[in-house]
């Protein structure tokens, strides 16, 4: 057996979050199953919690292209965390490799994401025999085996395992690590373990973890405080939710914060209803798990489903053995519906009254300069379009919302709605004079941004569904105000596109780039400034210190959140369109030199100063110190621009007179 009192620190934690599964489930398709809520917290979280409590101090999280999404779960204190995004798949084996590149003599144990009751370290090492070069977990055998099976998805491995995975390439660990072992001669061992773990990949198997979490109890493991209402072990309710007295609720059951749940509303447990749901009068539920915001109508039968953040099921319907996700509303689908009649009313009435509807039409007028009805009436046309607006791409908005809320690289998003309409208010003196000429050509607009959405939710492109938002509101603009208002307010409307976040396969394709560029500009800074470092992959030693940079650390939030302050400050400032220009292709390089004056001033300051309390404040100021250094540096390229342009003295009170005498 392996020494139990083997330093946890020398371990690799390597956990296989997976990718969204397309196809299989509705939910998966949207939401890796790694992030599926245990009771308010993502599976993944709870899992890190658990290997922090353990004693561990650092893991690594595969992921295949859906890094953006795992950012704010695996912000877990007491574990430092290192994102692993993959742009291609490469296997369960081929995570390994690459997790375990820069640190090939720690003991490895890799583990899923989706899982609950996890083992103790401690018990995996003393499974994990001297002449096995990989252990494989299984699950204890019990009666339910012919069910459940016994995998567990868990494997102790010794380092050595990683010469014999491929370089590149995809490399599975059951289909081709474990033969390759065993061609090669390579002992491999197996174990069962103490007790039962539950994992999960589809709405059974979470159903089935999830039941044996609520078996075991969740009172304080909850994300949201909970009592438990008439010393019951059966029933964990929140102080702010709400139960009608003559609802029933048998077995065990979780009701989270501002849950409703109405008269005549039967639930068999094990179940949890999430935040802000509600279960109208006279409704079964059995075995099930809502999600936050999710709602059943009245007099509806809900057996074994999993309903997703905001899913919906209609009054009077009977579900059973399904998951069933959110639809962005059929608010959307009428809304399209709305605007094909509004698009065929148009042409009806410009077919039968050409004359009526061209004089209309062919109108022209600017925005009225004093307060009146004409402004009432625009004032108030213009909050019916805005709450239309809002009640068509409600759901991209909250999508929006939530990305700009959980991810670090795209929180600076949330300003440029803000920053947008500023800019539109200090050019209200210039916009107030423009013609303002109804256009066609924009309902057109309109109906190709509601095609991309449509295409977007279809085909699950969450990038496309984002960029029809933006594309709506320039579609719309144009419709109602006409190209002269259009060619003026263009620039605000490109400057909007900075709220969205790029596509998956764009961010996957510059991360691992920019996150060595981070770590060699950073090693040659110090090298210059006479520092004794080393660089092993994307981690740097500096004298007795070790320093990781991270994925976050790679600059792309410098890029995002610098891209926002020089397109404001470009749409602000009054000067030729080629220095606007030269400042916005500055702002990369300006983005990636301060990423590195930040990792440098970092590592220096590791060496001095020690306890991960202080490291984390001097690494969260040095991100918000660069700020102010980045626009100081777009400042001083428009003064030097000023001055290399600065017409001569002499010509320039020659033009002087001639305006005077003009």
């Amino acid at each position: 057996m392996q020494d139990k009192a083997i330093d946890k620190n020398s371990l690799r934690t390597v956990i296989l979050a997976g990718h969204r599964d397309f196809g299989r489930c509705p939910i998966a398709s949207r939401l890796p199953t790694a992030l599926w809520p245990i009771c308010g917290k993502p599976a993944l979280t709870r899992l890190l919690e658990n290997l922090a409590s353990q004693g561990l101090e650092r893991a690594v999280v595969c992921s295949n292209g859906d890094a953006a999404l795992f950012n704010e779960a695996v912000r877990v204190d007491g574990i430092e965390v290192d994102l692993l995004d993959e742009a291609l798949p490469v296997g369960t084996a081929g995570c390994i490799r690459d997790a375990a590149v820069a640190m090939k003599e720690h003991l490895l144990i890799v583990a899923p994401a989706g899982i609950v009751g996890p083992p103790k370290i401690d018990e995996l090492l003393s499974l994990h025999t001297d002449d096995s070069e990989m252990t494989v977990l299984f699950n204890p055998a019990d009666a339910d085996d012919r069910i459940r099976g016994n995998v567990t998805g868990i494997y102790v491995c010794n380092p050595d395992i990683l010469k014999y995975i491929p370089q590149n390439g995809y490399c599975d660990i059951k289909e081709s690590l474990i033969p390759a072992l065993v061609a090669s001669g390579i002992n491999i061992g197996t174990a069962a373990l103490p007790h039962r773990v539950h994992t999960f990949r589809d709405r059974t198997g979470y159903l089935r973890a999830l039941a044996a979490y609520l078996e075991n109890g969740v009172q304080n493991k909850m994300a949201v405080p909970l009592v438990r209402q008439d010393n019951s072990q059966m029933l964990w309710l929140a102080r702010t939710a709400q139960i009608d007295p003559t609802a029933r609720i048998f077995g065990r059951v979780v009701v989270m914060d501002n849950a409703r749940i109405s008269e005549g509303v039967t639930i068999f447990g094990p179940a949890v209803v999430g935040q802000n749901c509600t279960i109208a009068g006279n409704t079964l539920v059995v075995n099930s798990v809502l999600w936050d915001d999710a709602h059943v109508g009245a007099r509806c039968e809900v057996r074994h489903c999993l309903l997703d953040y905001g899913a919906k099921v209609a009054a009077g319907t009977a579900v059973s053995d399904k998951s069933i996700a959110f639809q962005a509303d059929g608010a959307i689908v009428r809304s399209a519906k709305r605007v094909l009649t509004a698009v065929g009313n148009s042409t009806a009435k410009i077919r039968d009254y050409p004359g009526r509807v061209a004089n209309k039409l062919g109108k022209t007028s600017s925005l009225p300069e004093k307060p009146g009805r004409a402004l009432v009436s625009l004032w108030l046309g213009g909050a019916v379009v805005l709450l239309a607006f809002l009640w068509s791409f409600w759901g991209g908005i909250v999508d929006l919302w939530n990305i700009w809320r959980k991810s670090d690289e795209y929180s600076s998003g949330l300003l440029v709605p803000f920053l947008a309409v500023y800019v539109l208010w200090s050019r209200r003196d210039e916009l107030r004079q423009t013609v303002v000429k109804p256009c066609l050509w924009g309902l057109a607009a309109v109906v190709f941004a509601f095609a991309m959405r449509f295409f977007g939710l279809f085909f699950t492109y969450g990038s496309a569904e984002r960029f029809s938002v933006v594309l709506s509101i320039a579609a719309i603009v144009l419709f109602l105000f006409g190209r002269q208002f259009f060619k003026k307010s263009w620039p605000i409307l490109l400057f909007l596109c900075l709220m969205l976040p790029w596509p998956n396969r764009v961010q996957a394709a510059v991360t691992l780039p920019l996150q060595h560029w981070a770590t060699s500009s950073a090693v040659f800074c110090l090298e210059t400034l006479g520092y004794d470092v080393l660089q092993d992959g994307n981690i740097i030693h500096i004298g007795n210190t070790t320093v990781a940079v991270a994925e976050a650390c790679n600059g792309l939030r410098m890029v995002t959140a610098f891209f926002v302050i020089s397109a404001l400050v470009v749409l602000l400032i009054r000067r030729a369109w080629w220095e606007k220009l030269i400042v916005l292709a500055s702002t990369l390089p300006i983005a990636l030199l301060c990423n590195t004056i930040r990792l440098t001033i970092t590592a220096m300051a590791f060496t001095v100063i020690s306890g991960q309390r202080w490291e984390k404040i001097f690494h969260d100021f040095g991100g918000y110190a660069m700020m102010p250094l980045a626009l100081g540096l777009v400042m001083a390229e428009f003064s030097l621009l000023s001055k290399l342009t600065t017409v001569p003295a002499q010509a320039q009170r020659a033009v002087v007179i001639r305006q005077r005498n003009a």
